[in-house]
């Protein structure tokens, strides 16, 4: 056994023993979580808001003062709160809808240490994000782990729609590009008209990320599938194209914030008696206006361009190592890599005497384009599994009518999905200890340290740090947007108002911008991310090189944007 493998069996175990504990001798602390809606009166009298879309009626309500989830009462309890959820109404007669929530101290960071842990030290993510699922389930006292965390997880409508679209749609599109040679078809045309070489494979790929800017898995999955086959014949390493990748999802998404991000971050940031975040308008205002303040996203695309130009100085010496080893010996990945794409989407399988052609790719990936931004302009958000359902189907049927066989095409689509059912039963994990990392409270507790004693100028920096390790931790930026925002934001009010700030709007921007900006950075350099994953397998990279390639890049972006935020709120706020 080797070293490695010794300290990991011994964190497991340590893991395990720590879980137990801590189910049979650890007690909850119980925070009371409020959340505003934009209500409004339907037709029929009744009081509801939307929530995914949706109408919901609110039934009933009770003063607050009443409510057995209010926090005097959190405080007292001896057993779990009978309320999963309850509406109340305050002094102001404002409508909150309030939940319970807990966390184990710092015990609860217990399952995100163990999982990323063994994944530093085994390179293996699936037996390590299985065990940091263990160690939660087990705190939580839900020692059936099949029955209580993995099918309840597996059956809710996010997950299922995950697998669908990424074992099913993708892998089957990517199986049926290999199967026609439509991919490698795309990456000749491209060598011979645009991609001179790495620098010019490498900027076309900046470019894909800077114009998909829904952010997000979308824009990993449609740039990752876009170029890798010509930054492969331009021989591009994995880790460089990973890096590019990933770091054009999310944090364009924030610089060109015209997608469904807005809509959802507004409704967790509302403050009782903040003017400049009382209405939906408002606060869709106050993003659009903290932009500016975004400075990791903004340095993160700025520094995948100069990569992209082969300004590699911050870059880190991994990535400058992967560069050298794909100019000198065309090697795309580091000795020893396991890239969680499978052989069977690394090279093409043309039945003879087919003939591939470059529309075979294009016209399915413009399809795939056209619905995707279409249907969020129109309805409100990308519906990403009829865009990748319609690219399949085309791209099937134009090789049956092209004179391919059914029983090839079929072929082609089962390879696919064995191309990714590895990286997909990886993502269906990563879904589940997020959730888990969410309901033991790893975050709750985070946020719960600060205090309004701190000086306004190192609140800024503190939430960037706080919202990264949430991020990093949970594999989500989402999920750390609900669970920060609406701890953060009251602080940050709260600290201008104590501390009398000349500007308070710019210092609460900047505060928001911080959160936002952690969130992402986390959720990009988390090995237990979607967004993470599916950069690498999309670029075919090994998963850990992938982490620990863009790690130095990241963290130096993060950095300069900390001291940013920093100077900004100490000489203009």
């Amino acid at each position: 056994m080797s070293k490695n493998n010794s300290f990991a069996l011994i964190i497991l175990s340590l893991g395990l023993f720590f879980a137990v504990y801590i189910d049979s001798s650890v007690d909850k602390t119980w925070l009371e979580q409020s959340y505003t809606y934009d209500t409004y009166q339907t037709d029929s009298g009744h009081t509801a808001y939307k929530y995914k879309g949706k109408q919901v009626i609110i039934t009933e309500v009770v003063a607050y003062q009443k409510s057995p989830l209010r926090q005097a009462h959190l405080n007292q309890l001896s057993q779990d709160p009978q309320l999963a959820q309850q509406w109340v109404e305050n002094d102001k007669q404002q409508l909150k809808l309030l939940k319970p929530a807990f966390h184990f101290g710092l015990w609860s960071l217990l399952p995100a240490f163990i999982t990323i842990a063994l994944c530093l030290l085994t390179r293996e993510p699936l037996t390590s994000l299985l065990a940091g699922i263990v160690v939660g389930s087990i705190m939580l006292g839900q020692y059936n782990l099949t029955d209580a965390v993995i099918i309840p997880n597996l059956a809710k409508e996010g997950t299922a729609g995950l697998l669908l679209l990424y074992l099913w749609l993708l892998g089957g599109l990517l199986g049926v590009w290999s199967k026609t040679g439509a991919a490698q078809a795309f990456a000749n045309y491209m060598s011979e008209h645009y991609v001179k070489g790495p620098r010019s494979a490498k900027t076309i790929s900046w470019l894909l990320g800077i114009l998909f800017f829904q952010g997000g898995t979308m824009s990993t999955v449609l740039v990752g599938t876009t170029v890798r086959p010509l930054a492969d014949k331009a021989n591009v390493s994995h880790e460089e194209m990973s890096y590019i990748v990933d770091s054009t999802a999310s944090p364009i998404a924030l610089v060109i914030a015209f997608n469904a991000w807005p809509a959802y971050v507004q409704a967790l940031i509302f403050v009782p008696g903040v003017s400049f975040l009382a209405t939906e308008a408002d606060r869709l205002n106050f993003f659009f206006s903290s932009i500016p303040f975004s400075f990791y996203s903004i340095l993160a695309v700025t520094g995948t361009l100069l990569l992209c130009l082969n300004i590699t100085k911050f870059s880190g010496k991994r990535i400058r190592n992967a560069q050298q080893r794909a100019s000198t010996t065309g090697q795309l990945d580091a000795k020893g890599a396991r890239p969680l794409s499978a052989k069977e989407l690394q090279s093409c399988d043309v039945p003879p005497g087919y003939k591939p052609h470059v529309l075979e790719f294009i016209f399915p990936l413009f399809t795939l384009i056209v619905i995707a931004v279409s249907t969020f302009i129109y309805l409100g958000s990308p519906q990403i599994n009829w865009a990748f359902g319609a690219a399949l189907l085309l791209s099937a049927s134009i090789a049956l009518i092209k004179g391919m066989s059914l029983t090839n095409v079929v072929d082609g689509f089962g390879n696919g999905l064995k191309g990714v059912v590895l990286a997909s039963v990886i993502l269906m994990l990563a879904v589940i200890i997020g959730s888990i990392s969410k309901e033991i409270g790893g975050g709750l507790y985070l946020v719960s340290l600060l205090g309004e004693h701190l000086p306004f100028w190192l609140l800024p920096l503190i939430l960037q740090l706080i919202t990264m390790v949430i991020a990093f931790s949970t594999g989500t930026s989402w999920g750390t947007y609900a669970i920060a925002f609406p701890l953060a934001m009251p602080l940050a009010w709260a600290i201008c108002q104590s501390q009398g700030l000349a500007n308070p709007e710019l210092f609460m921007m900047v505060c928001f911008a911080t959160v936002l900006n952690g969130s992402v950075f986390g959720d990009q350099c988390s090995p237990i991310s979607d967004t993470t994953i599916l950069s690498a397998m999309t670029t075919g990279c090994d998963l850990m090189d992938h982490v620990k390639s863009q790690l130095v890049p990241a963290t130096f972006a993060a950095t300069l944007a900390g001291c940013l935020w920093t100077f900004t709120v100490y000489f203009f706020a």
